[in-house]
């Protein structure tokens, strides 16, 4: 069976569907100081982040250069150095709510991160060599 970028962006939409929808829900019944301000940017470059990395992942799969441990490091790095740019440019703004926004970033990354992880190494272990 061959793993697609399409089928893998719909498995993405609805993590990204209810990632926000859980989300609305707990700022709804816990209110407090502890949801950053930037959370719903926080959530929306890390879907895009995602999709971006895992259609990179798909092509570069399907070019059959690269064995599938070279491509999940790749495009872990490019995770990890876009995030650093995203983070960068948050400070760079002068937040007073830094304990949250670090709380919150990686919670939100470690759940992507899992996600990506999960998805490429369940459903592109098909390609390796």
């Amino acid at each position: 069976m061959k793993y697609s970028a399409p089928r893998i962006l719909i498995k993405l939409l609805a993590f990204s569907l209810s990632l926000f929808l859980l989300t609305g829900l707990l700022k709804a019944v816990f209110p407090g100081p502890w949801w950053h301000d930037q959370l719903w940017t926080m959530l929306v470059f890390f879907s895009l982040l995602t999709a971006m990395t895992a259609f990179m992942a798909v092509k570069l799969m399907k070019l059959e250069m690269f064995n599938s441990v070279s491509v999940i490091l790749g495009v872990t790095v490019v995770r990890l150095l876009c995030s650093i740019g995203f983070v960068f440019l948050i400070l760079w703004q002068g937040d007073e709510n830094l304990l949250w926004f670090v709380v919150d970033f990686f919670i939100i990354y470690l759940l992507y991160l899992l996600f990506d992880i999960y998805s490429l190494i369940a459903n592109l272990r098909l390609h390796s060599k």
